[in-house]
């Protein structure tokens, strides 16, 4: 035993990612004292700027949109008490087919092993207990969360570490409630073409293979808080339109797939850091 704390690494690709995937479990575990490490690997560039105007449009500056979402990055840590807060600052890639995935310097352009080179180091300093980044699809194919997939699994092969690694992931009962959801407060919302659909059913995971289920619901209002720091992202943000009541009916569990540990924890759980303490 240590007097070091344990400690929750989260990898994440965007600022706002961290509220929406993982808020729940950093504001639970920073209240228990564990020590949270966020880690974001884009600046976040391509998102909204002022007024919300779209990548590519007129008047949108990347670089000042980026200094924009970090300021609301650092409140969205502060809302859920993130103990240490690291930037990697790659150029934010964009979405799918997006010009920007072929930016010199962006992120989906970095090779994998110099971001995981970096991500290395982060882990070697803080010795995380526990690591929670996206799976191999980057939950729904996003490049950055896909590449964020990546340097994470690659940095722990760097290291001598042996942390409990978790994938991001929703159940499908739970992906087809928030479709329901988003009908309720899009009554005017097409519906998707076979295609999409057929997409749309693939993301997330069965709920009897989803190994931990973690009911951060007592958080869910810092949750909300969190991402409601990300004001210039507000349109892109459906969550927020719910209020905080509904939103914490619906986002209040956070459901993980853990695919490395060595504490003999049987499965399901309800803790990342069960076998730890």
């Amino acid at each position: 035993m240590t007097d070091r704390p344990l400690t929750l690494m989260a990898v994440h690709a965007h600022p706002d990612d961290e509220a929406t995937g993982t808020g729940g479990v950093l504001a639970q575990y920073a209240a228990e004292g564990i020590r949270t490490v966020l880690v974001t690997c884009t600046d976040g560039g391509c998102g909204d700027g002022p007024g919300g105007v779209k990548p590519g449009d007129p008047g949108h500056d990347p670089a000042a949109v980026a200094l924009m979402r970090r300021k609301e990055l650092e409140a969205s840590c502060d809302v859920l008490k993130v103990s240490d807060l690291e930037m990697l600052d790659y150029a934010d890639s964009g979405m799918t087919g997006w010009p920007s995935n072929d930016a010199p310097g962006s992120f989906w352009q970095t090779p994998v092993e110099v971001g995981a080179a970096r991500l290395a180091e982060l882990m070697r300093h803080y010795r995380p207990d526990v690591v929670v980044t996206y799976d191999e699809n980057g939950f729904y194919g996003h490049p950055d969360h896909i590449q964020a997939h990546r340097i994470t699994m690659a940095a722990l092969e760097m290291t001598a570490l042996t942390p409990k690694v978790y994938w991001t992931t929703m159940p499908r009962s739970g992906m087809q409630r928030f479709g329901e959801i988003m009908r309720e407060f899009h009554e005017d919302m097409p519906e998707p073409d076979p295609a999409e659909a057929a997409a749309m059913a693939e993301i997330g995971l069965p709920d009897d293979e989803i190994t931990t289920w973690v009911d951060t619901t007592a958080f869910s209002g810092q949750k909300f808080d969190a991402l409601a720091a990300h004001a210039s992202q507000g349109e892109n943000i459906f969550f927020l339109k719910m209020g905080k009541e509904r939103f914490g009916e619906l986002m209040g569990m956070e459901t993980f797939v853990r695919v490395q540990g060595a504490t003999g924890a049987s499965v399901p759980e309800n803790d990342l850091f069960a076998g730890l303490r």
